[in-house]
């Protein structure tokens, strides 16, 4: 117990080595956060806690500003709840892993696990019928982990090894179709990449589904990396559409201006497979090509393809390519560029009614950081 309050007392205190003296004068208390929950929330102790905690590991200030970021986030994505109810999750999500059955494990495979599901463990109460009556996104997930399990030990097919040695990630990991997870809905790929202890990927799942766990990757991965947006509202959109896709949005318009091109507004100057680039030029880093070959400073193809590697962090902002087409448009237009505009990325998944975009998710999560600000101010929360 003494050597766990000395690990926290030393947690707070490098914490607030990098937070400087204006922002330690204007953390909130965990009473204060609590204020600043929305009315439906219930236990707001305990998620004031949890979050001021997060907040503390995180070396984040826990100013109005970034809690009420933080809130208008959690409250859009699962109103405070640790493992949210999902409508027609079963249904859906049978037709989410049906997509991927044949591309992950080839026509042989796909249809010996179609025919499990169907038949197994009995007729009666098939993992189909399982899989239709579920709530939550746990229950599926650990239905689903049950039924990985029931496959690789019931069916000694060859190719499952295989496809294990190849990806080095469980079967289980290959096909499941939850991949946003928790009160914060974050990717399984971000969680895997930024694992708070060492622990294993059903570990990692299972901690996402906890109340603390959901908040600690979701905070990551909102306020975890700097950008000079103007508000909020920018951010809202990269947690949607992806990390820094409101400035490479604009800078995708600067390059669209200048060149005349019709270039997709999506925050994504590469392609990409898997969050992998792909060699396969994008119309954007070709579009890049063609301007800045005849720059007063050319800019070469190479040089274009490692800057525009550096797309998801801010050192895209201190390359070449980045700068030649700012100055470029600082010439033409005699006024700075924008900074960020808003991506368009429509939003598609097993777990949505329907289709929607950035803007629909960006929206409503700042009128939801709008009302937090609005009750700091009306309680006198600085």
């Amino acid at each position: 117990m003494l050597k766990r309050t000395v690990f926290i007392l030393l947690t707070a205190l490098l914490a607030a080595c990098d937070i400087t003296k204006d922002e330690q004068d204007a953390a909130l208390s965990n009473k204060q956060i609590a204020k600043l929950l929305p009315s439906h929330v219930a236990n707001k102790d305990s998620w004031a806690a949890d979050m001021a905690q997060i907040f503390d590991q995180l070396k984040l200030p826990k100013t109005t500003q970034n809690i009420c970021t933080a809130v208008a986030v959690i409250d859009q994505e699962s109103n405070f709840h640790a493992d949210p109810a999902v409508p027609n999750l079963g249904t859906a999500s049978l037709k989410a892993i049906d997509e991927k059955l044949e591309e992950k494990f080839g026509k042989t495979l796909a249809k010996t696990f179609r025919n499990m599901l169907e038949t197994k463990p009995t007729k009666d109460n098939s993992f189909i019928k399982q899989i239709k009556k579920v709530k939550t996104e746990r229950e599926l997930d650990e239905l689903y982990q049950e039924i990985f399990d029931y496959f690789t030990s019931t069916y000694k097919v060859s190719g499952l090894a295989h496809i294990t040695k190849l990806t080095g990630a469980g079967i289980d990991e290959r096909v499941n179709p939850i991949t946003t997870l928790g009160s914060m809905q974050v990717h399984i790929d971000y969680a895997r990449a930024h694992r708070r202890t060492n622990m294993s990927d059903r570990a990692l799942r299972a901690d996402l589904y906890s109340q603390y766990g959901g908040l600690y990757y979701g905070i990551h991965r909102l306020m975890m990396y700097k950008a000079d947006y103007d508000k909020p509202l920018y951010r809202f959109a990269d947690y949607n559409s992806g990390m820094y896709s409101s400035r490479n949005a604009a800078f995708q318009q600067r390059v669209s201006s200048l060149t005349g091109e019709k270039l997709a507004i999506d925050g994504d100057l590469l392609l990409y497979n898997d969050g992998s680039p792909l060699t396969k030029k994008s119309r954007s880093e070709s579009a890049l090509i063609k301007l800045l070959a005849t720059a007063p400073t050319p800019v070469s193809e190479r040089q274009i393809r490692a800057d525009l590697k550096k797309e998801k962090s801010r050192d895209f902002e201190a390359t070449q390519t980045y700068r030649a087409v700012s100055e470029l448009f600082k010439k033409k237009y005699k006024k700075d560029p924008a900074y960020a505009i808003m991506p368009q990325v429509v939003i598609s998944g097993p777990k949505l009614s329907r289709d929607y975009d950035t803007n629909w998710f960006a929206t409503r999560v700042d009128k939801r950081y709008q009302t937090c600000m609005a009750t700091a101010k009306k309680r006198k929360i600085k």
